[in-house]
């Protein structure tokens, strides 16, 4: 798959709610996720241990109010999304998050994701 196309299929899954299907179908095996510094677990390492960190963080959410993604930009084998977020958290309460996400893709697959956000 080319970049483009990992993008487009990204986007698209996450419109739909198909997180499972984007990690299974995009990600690498060893692909390597970073979040800001600071940030609980700043870099997480194989595609299990990010699914598995994506689920606790999904599993934090009481209750989503919003939220969009935007059509991929796309430079060479990199691309990435605004995403947007309105949530009430179990422990936190409600938040209203905005992020730049910055992939990279090798062999048709996700390599590395990188999140970019005010802490």
């Amino acid at each position: 798959m080319k970049t483009a196309e990992v993008a487009n299929n990204l986007v698209q899954w996450c419109r739909s709610g198909e997180y499972q299907k984007a990690y299974d179908e995009l990600y690498d095996e060893n692909a390597v996720s970073k979040e800001m510094p600071g940030m609980p677990n700043p870099v997480t390492k194989g595609k299990q241990n990010i699914v598995k960190e994506f689920h606790e963080w999904q599993n934090s959410i009481e209750e989503m109010h919003g939220g969009e993604i935007s059509d991929p930009m796309v430079a060479g084998n990199h691309f990435s999304v605004r995403m947007t977020m309105d949530a009430t958290f179990k422990d936190r309460g409600r938040q209203k998050m905005d992020e730049i996400c910055l992939y990279k893709v090798d062999n048709g697959k996700i390599t590395e994701a990188s999140y970019h956000y005010e802490a």
